[in-house]
């Protein structure tokens, strides 16, 4: 079961202006299952994006870049249980039928669409099934559909991920609401899954730009739950402007920082949410790597702990076999690191230092933690002034079976 993760309640789900989802059935893998979401954008939206940098990237994912590359978007379209990855030049065909089919009934242009897949890779998109049931999706368009949208496009997801947060910006209240989806094939080369986060804010294009590169950064760029960047990985921000305020242009601003305050708190929740419902997870682990010579080379540190096996394995048995930490730092890739200067810390209690175990520390009080459903791990490197915090989830006999039989 996912841990400590709530379903959330539609009724904290505060609609965005200028946003409407619908959802509908398409039967892609399952009979009945709805699995494509519509999402529709108010004219005057902004959209930006950042996505995987796997080099067997989706057909979705190079189409979604070709069209923000014009702008103007207006809708987005989503479907679950097959990801059109490794399908070539069909892929993006495809891709594109869909997009057409969106820009019909919205009497708007293709380019004007971005799609996004997941599901199982190496399959063709059945766009004979997802076309009869956009129009569905399209009638069922409603603001407060944020919910039902969470739920349509899960995968081996078990709670369905959605967050959302009220700010003061210029005098005027801003929405913010989101949603992703993630639960395996979880680690960042850019953002790890499919993620949806909408303002009513109005921000300027290159100011939007950057926020979702610095907020992805912050939030799924700090998630991992096995070590596998998936090739559909998609990161969407949308400020469709009509909260009132005036347009936050400058990024410096106090402004964008209250907006970008707002954007990151939500987009932390879900990221935070997927290691939560790793697939199998008993244990939600928070890694902190403090006092190094830089932010790249502390979170070097945490992902080498964090998508360890051996690790995982070990917090999910609650044993404190805690050389499997200090062996991860070791292998981080940090050359001159001088391991006599680092301690490690499980929860509150001192386990490492000067090298070796540290004299203070019990096998009871490491054993007492790792029974706990939330644990941190931290890492004190004592070379600097940075710090970076990833958060991971245990390896169960779950993982394997849900694994195993993905596609039964």
């Amino acid at each position: 079961m996912p841990v400590n993760l709530p379903v959330p309640d539609p009724a904290s789900l505060h609609p965005v202006a200028g946003v409407r989802l619908g959802i509908a059935s398409a039967g892609i893998k399952k009979p009945g299952r709805r699995d494509i979401t519509l999402i529709e954008l108010a004219a005057g939206s902004k959209v930006a994006g950042v996505f995987t940098q796997n080099r067997f990237c989706a057909a979705p994912v190079t189409v979604c870049k070709q069209h923000l590359q014009n702008g103007d978007i207006r809708a987005l379209a989503i479907n679950t249980g097959n990801a059109n990855a490794g399908s070539g030049e069909e892929g993006i065909r495809r891709a594109m039928q869909t997009c057409a089919a969106v820009a019909e009934m919205f009497a708007i242009k293709p380019e004007q669409v971005l799609p996004f897949s997941t599901g199982v890779i190496l399959e063709p998109l059945p766009i004979d099934k997802i076309l009869p049931a956009l129009p569905d999706a399209k009638a069922d368009l409603a603001p407060d559909h944020w919910s039902e949208a969470a739920h349509a496009i899960m995968t081996t997801d078990v709670v369905a991920k959605a967050a959302s947060a009220l700010a003061k910006i210029g005098g005027k209240t801003v929405t913010v609401t989101g949603i992703a989806k993630g639960s395996g094939m979880i680690h960042p080369n850019m953002a790890t899954m499919l993620g949806y986060v909408a303002t009513d804010a109005a921000v300027s294009q290159a100011v939007l730009n950057q926020l979702v590169k610095e907020v992805a950064e912050i939030s799924f760029n700090c998630v991992t739950v096995d070590g596998d960047t998936s090739t559909n990985d998609s990161f969407i921000l949308i400020a469709t402007g009509q909260s009132g305020n005036a347009e936050i242009d400058d990024a410096a601003s106090a402004d964008c920082a209250a907006l970008k305050a707002a954007l990151s708190g939500v987009s932390i929740k879900l990221a935070q949410a997927m290691a939560r419902d790793g697939e199998g997870a008993t244990k939600f682990m928070t890694v902190q790597v403090e006092k190094g010579r830089d932010r790249a080379e502390c979170k070097q540190v945490a992902y080498a702990i964090a998508r360890s096996p051996l690790v995982k394995t070990a917090f999910f048995a609650s044993d404190p076999n805690l050389g499997r930490i200090l062996a991860a730092i070791g292998y981080a890739g940090v050359a001159d690191l001088d391991v006599d200067n680092i301690q490690v810390y499980l929860g509150n209690v001192l386990v490492a230092e000067k090298g070796g175990r540290a004299a203070s520390y019990t096998e009871a009080q490491g054993a007492a933690v790792m029974k706990e459903a939330e644990i941190t791990i931290r890492v004190v490197l004592n070379r600097g002034r940075a710090e970076a915090t990833v958060w991971t989830c245990d390896f169960s006999y779950d993982y394997v079976k849900i694994n195993a039989e993905y596609r039964t």
